[in-house]
């Protein structure tokens, strides 16, 4: 007579991994400021500023609507404006640039690499007030166009060190191959080279969404209402006294939804691109 034997009479018993628990962990701890940030976000102020956490509460959408009505959406507008629009001149510039250094390198290619990196080890504290100075001669004082332009000039710099080194896991025999089907180096890098990078690419924009999206100290030194971005635009509910806890939540939630959004949205190439070239 014959037995039948399931998978789990036969398969190994997996054991108890106590780094995965501690990870879990750690996950949790990390993320739960923002779980009651979110939680806190839908409660009264009543409910919000409690000795006693309120864990039970009646959910109310009045600070989403008190955050609407003291003009959220300019701030939310004025970001995502600057932050779209640079991280495209960013890509627009980067992408040549790193094409440039790593598979058709150019002459003193260290030499370019640490001027572009140079520009970074200069503290912002340290030249606010010549930039403020400039941008109030040429009248982009609460003008959007002056964060680009800031906003470009300091992503630029990291987005060619990071697609330098996914350019650099490009084997360069494609680009003979290529060349010698008759493609151009245009139609090579367009149609072989930048559909490999593409992880890489996704991964770059994203680094700049999140470093200009968060940028604070241009923002708050060289707007005021019109350009003013979300970071300023969250600072006006931080007060010495009354009840702004809910409130404040509420405006923090809106604040990081897109850029959590967009990391939703491109989580996969995210993880292709920050793993590219670590598996040969």
């Amino acid at each position: 007579m014959s037995t039948t034997t399931t998978p789990a009479s036969t398969g190994k018993r997996r054991k108890f991994d106590p780094w995965g628990v501690v990870a879990w962990i750690v996950g949790l701890g990390f993320f739960f400021p923002v779980f009651w940030m979110v939680l806190t976000a839908f409660k009264k102020e009543v409910d919000a500023y409690t000795t006693t956490p309120k864990i039970v509460f009646t959910p109310t959408l009045d600070e989403f609507k008190a955050v609407f009505d003291q003009g959220v959406g300019t701030g939310l507008l004025n970001s995502l404006f600057a932050t779209t629009v640079s991280t495209i001149i960013v890509l627009a510039l980067g992408v040549p640039a790193a094409f440039a250094l790593s598979l058709r390198p150019v002459r003193k290619t260290q030499d370019a690499l640490f001027f572009f990196m140079s520009t970074k080890m200069l503290p912002v504290v340290a030249v606010i007030i010549p930039l403020y100075v400039i941008v109030s001669n040429i009248g982009l004082l609460d003008n959007i166009w002056a964060l680009i332009i800031l906003y470009t000039a300091m992503n630029l710099p990291v987005a060619i060190w990071m697609m330098r080194s996914f350019f650099l896991e490009v084997p360069g025999e494609l680009l003979e191959a290529a060349s010698l089907d008759g493609a151009s180096l245009w139609r090579s890098a367009r149609e072989v080279i930048l559909p490999l990078v593409s992880p890489g690419i996704a991964a770059t924009a994203l680094i700049c969404v999140i470093f200009a999206w968060n940028e604070f100290f241009f923002a708050v030194s060289l707007t005021a209402v019109q350009a003013q971005t979300m970071p300023v635009f969250l600072v006006g509910f931080i007060a010495g006294e009354g009840l702004y806890w809910a409130k404040l939540c509420a405006a923090a939630t809106m604040a990081a939804l897109p850029v959590v959004l967009a990391g939703w949205v491109a989580q996969n190439k995210l993880v292709r691109g920050l793993s590219f070239g670590a598996i040969k």
